[in-house]
């Protein structure tokens, strides 16, 4: 077997490399070159970069897509091109808006891996011939007894797995993730041993389609007079003030508000049929559980029977330590989660993700909670979100989660 687990020599595998132009894609293209593989690179073309040409640290457009190229040339592999601007708004930017004016808080990198990368690349990379796609994400695949595992990567600064939870057995069976057992640091280190071009190339920081973070400027521009004004509304009732639009808010958010004095108040749910923000104690945010939608199981060997509560630790977070819970499959392709003690700021449109251990047993996207009700004690200690606005942390791509092609 050779290093990506096929019984030929390297020379007669064909590996597409996906290349946003990144260090770790780039890295991930020459180790692979470096041992002998047939190595094709490929980049998506995802959006008109417009105004953010020349911007460092946005993948799939403008300087990025360059970037890609010169690495390829550099080492010595064909590179390629594809234009998936259409498919990429239709799948993911359109996804992203209807959920942030639906009340939602949307992680449109893990529905660009789910569609645009791991479906569309992955059936160009079978058409051109390829054994295996290969990618720049800090995740492992390791086999077990029944098949291709998808487990943590071993650098937990720069696990990636929460964003790779909707990845399917099938196409895990195709995807190969040569960085998964290194550090990040290691990654740099082996760019400037190589001379890639892009050995100190900064990690992005946003997601690839939102300059600086600013959500409702995005919506605004592409769908003019969709943020509809309404009321800020407390949960006993009483009417506090007015907003400009319920994008500009996330489930547990404390400051920008916009409404002075009284006692601190949180945003507690969006109401985006009536475009109200329905703010509220902190206690008013605790929750003891989550129901799942379109729930993608990757831990085919074990017992999850419908109805049957397995132990497992999960995450709603990228950015959040694993906290024990049970999971209960409750019906075709949903899901519901219950915690051992009230969690805080969960918001419908997130990704939930399984773990046990190190390994994903899958994961699906939140559309409910299930209030908690609180002891004294309990709310007088819990915590919650501080997120200034919708998308903060989660929404807000890194190199380290929002890149596919990283």
């Amino acid at each position: 077997m050779n290093s990506l687990g096929f019984d030929k020599p390297p020379a007669q595998t064909r590996v597409v490399v996906a290349m946003s132009g990144g260090v770790d894609s780039s890295v991930t293209a020459a180790l692979l070159k470096s041992q002998g593989y047939d190595v094709l690179g490929m980049t998506l073309q995802l959006y008109d970069d417009g105004a953010m040409r020349g911007r460092i640290g946005a993948c799939c457009a403008g300087q990025d897509i360059h970037d890609a190229r010169r690495v390829a040339d550099q080492i010595g592999v064909p590179h390629y091109v594809l234009d998936f601007e259409n498919r990429f708004r239709e799948t993911v930017i359109d996804d992203f808006i209807d959920s942030y004016l639906a009340g939602e808080t949307p992680i449109p990198c893990v529905r660009c891996n789910q569609t645009v990368k791991f479906r569309d690349l992955l059936t160009r990379a079978r058409d051109l011939g390829a054994d295996a796609l290969a990618t720049g994400h800090y995740v492992q695949r390791i086999m077990g007894k029944n098949g291709a595992e998808l487990h943590r990567g071993v650098d937990p600064k720069r696990d990636q797995s929460y964003f790779l939870f909707a990845t399917t057995a099938e196409q895990l069976d195709f995807l190969r993730f040569p960085l998964g057992d290194i550090a990040k640091d290691e990654t740099r280190r082996i760019a400037e041993q190589l001379g890639l071009t892009v050995a100190m190339k900064p990690d992005s920081q946003d997601i690839c389609f939102v300059p600086d973070g600013k959500y409702a400027a995005v919506i605004e521009k592409l769908r003019p007079g969709a943020a509809t004004p309404g009321d800020i509304v407390h949960v006993d009732g009483r009417k506090l003030g007015r907003h400009d639009g319920i994008v500009n808010f996330t489930i547990g958010q404390r400051r920008g508000i916009g409404i002075g004095g009284g006692d601190p108040v949180f945003v507690v749910r969006l109401d985006a049929d009536s475009a109200t923000v329905i703010v509220g104690p902190r206690e008013a945010l605790a929750i003891s559980g989550i129901s799942i939608r379109d729930l993608n199981w990757l831990g085919g060997d074990l017992d999850a029977g419908e109805g049957e509560a397995v132990p497992i630790s999960v995450q709603y977070r990228s950015t959040q330590v694993a906290i024990a819970g049970w999971l209960k499959i409750d019906g075709e392709r949903k899901a519901r989660i219950e915690f051992g003690a009230p969690e805080y700021g969960v918001s419908p449109g997130q990704a939930c993700v399984f773990y046990q251990g190190n390994r994903v047993l899958g994961g699906g996207w939140i559309n409910g909670t299930d209030p908690a009700h609180l002891s004294t004690t309990e709310s007088a200690t819990g915590t919650s979100s501080d997120a200034g606005a919708r998308g903060e942390g989660d929404a807000a791509g890194s190199d380290k989660h929002s890149t596919a092609l990283a």
